[in-house]
């Protein structure tokens, strides 16, 4: 094999590859990224055989061929090359040499017949979406995922078409985010569940232009996201995920309308006296126009006052401040609704005007 490219490309596809290296494994080919020349053009590949992504590389194909590198030698040396023309040869032994200026690198590699293939993924059941919008929709669900393995399940998010709404859906024990898309698809009912971290690396892949789309490829087993160099794809959870709207209720006792900033704000403060002491609350306590933020520990205690709009009856609650300061700090717009029920009863985080996003939080029991 042999090839020219640039530093700078060969680098944004190593950037892309690496995060689906396998950094644990008992197969040292997990640990490689493969380098494909053919006559179609030069691609990256890797794969830790739950996520898979290869990336396109402009490239000048002198001598077609594959090679398996060691994937964390071979990127810092691609990070360190000169701002130039890099050359790879790749010799009938799986030697490579890499020269760019005066820097040379001799490497020796793997056959590529050794590597692990992508899986194959039907284009059959597919839609397309603003890499923009799928990007913001991760953001504002994936910090909800389970992080523990009880329920595996959990530890990914549902991604739904229904009633012409792409729809992402994140669970765990303590909370549920959900964002909605409005979204026109001849394929509706599509219910598949993504292992978050394959949302965590393809979020950071995608494109803030609102003008680029991904294509997204659904089979039993694997979803794939298409963008114009590169593609990724994930294996698919399996199980039953939860049926998020009955945790819903648009039954309230107490509803009131706060500025999302301010509240943020207050309970992050409140949330510095909270922290001193594990797993202490901060109450919130609702009154006539006004909501109170209080944290009181052997450390000291904090007192925060905010101006609402309040519709229903007064209330006394408590909360893990974490769960609010997560959803506050994804949400974009200036007022928010809070929807509460009684102080045992999850608390609801809504949209002032629309249904694009819904948070529920479940409340600490106080003494």
């Amino acid at each position: 094999m042999k090839l020219t490219c640039s530093k700078s490309d060969l680098l944004n596809g190593v950037t892309t590859v690496l995060k689906a290296v396998s950094t644990r494994t008992t197969l040292p080919i997990l640990e490689c990224i493969l380098l494909q020349a053919t006559s179609s053009g030069f691609k990256l590949i890797s794969n830790d055989l739950e996520l898979g992504i290869e990336s396109n590389v402009n490239a000048n194909i002198i001598e077609t061929g594959t090679v398996a590198l060691k994937a964390k030698i071979f990127s810092e040396i691609v990070k360190k090359l000169p701002d130039n023309e890099v050359e790879i040869t790749v010799d009938e032994k799986n030697y490579t040499t890499i020269i760019c200026e005066k820097s040379k690198f001799n490497i020796s590699g793997r056959s590529g017949d050794d590597f692990l293939r992508l899986p194959t993924v039907s284009k059959d059941k597919y839609i397309k979406v603003s890499q923009l919008k799928l990007k913001e929709m991760i953001r504002q669900t994936i910090f909800s995922i389970a992080l523990e393995e009880i329920r595996p399940i959990l530890t990914g998010e549902l991604l739904e078409i229904k009633n012409s709404k792409l729809n992402i859906v994140s669970i765990d024990v303590h909370r549920v985010s959900i964002r909605k898309l409005d979204f026109e698809s001849e394929f509706d009912n599509v219910n598949v569940v993504v292992p978050g971290k394959a949302l965590n690396e393809i979020s950071k892949i995608l494109d803030t232009d609102e003008e680029k789309d991904v294509m997204i490829y659904f089979t039993n087993k694997h979803v794939l996201f298409e963008l114009e160099e590169s593609i990724i794809v994930s294996r698919l959870l399996e199980g039953d995920f939860p049926k998020y709207e009955q945790f819903f209720s648009k039954d309230y006792d107490t509803l009131i309308k706060v500025e999302k900033q301010e509240l943020l704000n207050s309970i992050d403060r409140a949330a510095l006296i909270s922290r001193e002491t594990k797993n202490n609350p901060i109450k919130i306590t609702i009154q006539s126009d006004s909501m109170v933020i209080t944290s009181n520990t052997d450390f000291g205690d904090v007192y925060e006052e905010i101006d609402i709009e309040r519709e229903g009856n007064e209330l006394e609650i408590a909360f893990n401040p974490k769960y609010f300061i997560d959803a506050l700090k994804v949400i974009d717009e200036e007022y928010i609704y809070l929807q509460f029920t009684n102080p045992h009863s999850p608390c609801i985080i809504k949209q002032v005007d629309g249904d694009e996003y819904k948070y529920l939080i479940v409340p600490i029991r106080i003494r």
